[in-house]
This record gives structure tokens, sequence and C-alpha cells, in this order.
């Protein structure tokens, strides 16, 4: 049985699974949101890989965890972030500067703070990562 959010309980789920030092986990229900952000930790190095499986309901991700994170969460509410805004985020949730990541939802896509800095664009800050 799922809650409310599943986008939230998968990263709580990541996030416990890697306190505790496991090396694989399995995230359900998938959906393209929490494939996207699972794209950027893989991308950013937080972890091995992951690939969809499905279950002939609404699937699910496979993640392989490699010790990397020591916390993720979601962002709630889902702040907007202007291109030059990114600073004040990582200052509220990221422990230091060029220290974690923010993930941020585009009009170009799903992607990293520092990504859409590069590309000069804003959007919604979604979850963090470091």
């Amino acid at each position: 049985m799922t809650g409310n959010d599943p986008f939230a309980s998968a990263l709580s789920a990541i996030n416990n699974a890697e306190s505790v030092g496991h090396l694989e986990q399995t995230v359900s229900p998938a959906s393209n949101e929490i494939g996207s952000v699972l794209e950027v930790f893989y991308d950013r190095g937080y972890i091995d890989g992951f690939s969809f499986v499905d279950d002939g309901k609404s699937g699910e991700f496979e993640v392989e965890l490699k010790g990397a994170i020591n916390e993720c969460g979601p962002v709630k509410p889902r702040y907007s972030a202007g291109a030059d805004e990114f600073e004040k985020w990582e200052k509220r949730f990221l422990p230091a500067r060029d220290y974690g990541t923010l993930v941020v939802t585009t009009s170009h896509g799903v992607m990293s703070h520092y990504e859409a800095r590069e590309e000069g664009v804003g959007g919604q800050v979604i979850a963090y990562v470091y």
C-alpha cells in the first residue's frame, strides 16, 4: 500500500537504505518524475544505476546504491527559482556551497541546479541530495 506522496516515499526509501548500508533498493510505484530524479542522481554520481521493472501494475525501479548519499529528500512546497536564485536555495537545503545537488524541473526537463544555471533557465526545486 502506498501513501499519498509516492515521490517523497521513494526518496525516503532511498535515504533509509543508504543509511543502513544496503546496496539495492526497490522503489514502487514507478513514475516519470521519479525516473527523471534518479537519472539526475546517476548523472551526478550518487547512485550506480537503476532499471525499470514492469510488474504488470505501475512498475517499479531497482536502484543500485553505492553509499554516496548522506541525505536526500523532496522539497515541499515546490519553490520556484529563477536562474540567478539557486544560491538562496542552496543555502537553505544543502550543507555547504558547491556540496550536493538541487534537482530542478524546468521547461527543458528535469536537471540539476548546476545544469540549469549553465543553461540560464529557472524552474521549481523538487528535491535535494548530498
